[in-house]
């Protein structure tokens, strides 16, 4: 596929031009990034493995009615997606205490929390992404209220349908990131899930061992990224059991300069 002109690059991904109005092509990278990319790395391989989990999840979301930008993958580390306003807010749901809201709240790490937790929060790389309120939100505009209804529905929605998916290959889901953008079809827009879902923006432990399958891995110095990631595309049905070809593959692609 021709190089297209770049419109955006983030920490872990490239949009491009794509090849219709509306659409941009997503290239993941394996860039790897933590603490609001106070430290960086790279993961060998990551972007080809979280290109094809978030195809597998999204499409699966589709299938239960959960509008999302995703059209197609395109190759091993690029996929087609709708053009959308990214609303500038992160959205995490949380099952079980991890991360910044065991500092937080001084909760031990691992606790099933009683009940899901939806937490906003505002997208600046210089402010730190800090937590906001739904009213933060409304004051400066950054989304309506129907807006925020839709996305708190879908969020739901997205963690009921991954928790059963997750649960049923051994893994808990313990917390995970969202974006959501405007869709825009004339003169009428409408949210639809965005981004990616991968190990990058999920906490999955393991149910038995309580290993961990995601990219606290790299936050935490843990070693075995790679694995962990491949891991969960295995256990997704995604890569075959014992395959390791997909780094090989990859180098393969670039080799051939496509």
């Amino acid at each position: 596929m021709t190089r297209r002109r770049q419109i955006y690059e983030g920490k872990a991904k490239i949009l491009y031009e794509g090849p219709e109005p509306g659409t941009l092509i997503q290239y993941f990278k394996d860039d790897a990034t933590a603490f609001n990319a106070q430290k960086k790395g790279t993961i060998n391989g990551k972007g080809v493995l979280n290109n094809r989990i978030s195809e597998h999840i999204f499409t699966l979301l589709g299938t239960i009615g959960v509008p999302t930008h995703f059209i197609r993958r395109l190759n091993m580390r690029e996929q087609l997606i709708r053009q959308v306003e990214i609303i500038p807010i992160e959205v995490v749901v949380r099952n079980v205490a991890a991360g910044s809201i065991v500092k937080r709240l001084g909760i031990e790490e691992g606790t099933q929390l009683p009940r899901t937790i939806i937490e906003y929060y505002y997208k600046d790389d210089a402010l730190g992404d800090p937590m906001v309120a739904d009213e933060h939100i409304a004051c400066f505009g950054w989304a309506s209220q129907e807006e925020m209804h839709d996305i708190a529905d879908m969020a739901i929605r997205v963690n009921d349908f991954m928790c059963g998916l997750f649960a049923g290959i051994g893994i808990r889901l313990v917390d995970f990131k969202l974006e959501f953008g405007r869709f825009f079809d004339n003169d009428y827009s409408r949210v639809i899930l965005a981004d990616e879902i991968s190990p990058d923006g999920c906490r999955l432990w393991d149910m038995t061992t309580g290993e961990k399958l995601d990219k606290d891995r790299f936050r935490q110095d843990l070693g075995g990224e790679v694995e962990a990631y491949q891991e969960i595309a295995r256990r997704l049905g995604l890569l075959p059991e014992g395959e390791n070809m997909v780094l090989d593959l990859d180098k393969h692609r670039k080799s051939k300069g496509k």
